[in-house]
């Protein structure tokens, strides 16, 4: 399966999709809990893919969306937020995410999406 880095500044929020991921038999490499720290621990773990929050303290989730695909540009991201409408939506597209999924999670969407990624 998988390689995740999971990137919320929600320590529960982090906690409840490392165990989805867990469920779903993929292994989650690492955790951060602000965009620089996931940017950083982006290119030291180099996972398959990433959980990002979008509001997030330091830098934002679209922030560092941007920062990982200027030097990865494969780099496989998932959007993860309370709230994504307009210009937000598009900013997140714009900035290369590989998809998005809205809080409260969803298993079985969460689950969909990273069938169609992977």
């Amino acid at each position: 399966m998988a390689s995740v880095l999971i990137v919320d500044d929600s320590k529960i929020m982090r906690s409840l999709i490392r165990a989805i991921l867990t469920k779903m038999g993929h292994e989650v490499v690492g955790e951060a809990a602000t965009g620089l720290e996931g940017y950083d621990k982006y290119f030291a773990l180099k996972p398959d893919l990433v959980t990002m929050d979008i509001t997030m303290p330091v830098m934002n989730g679209i922030d560092t969306l941007k920062k990982i695909k200027q030097n990865d540009e494969k780099a496989k991201v998932i959007l993860v937020t309370a709230n994504l409408q307009g210009a937000k939506l598009n900013d997140a597209i714009n900035a290369g995410a590989n998809g998005y999924l809205f809080k409260p999670l969803q298993e079985t969407e969460f689950k969909n999406l990273l069938e169609q990624i992977l």
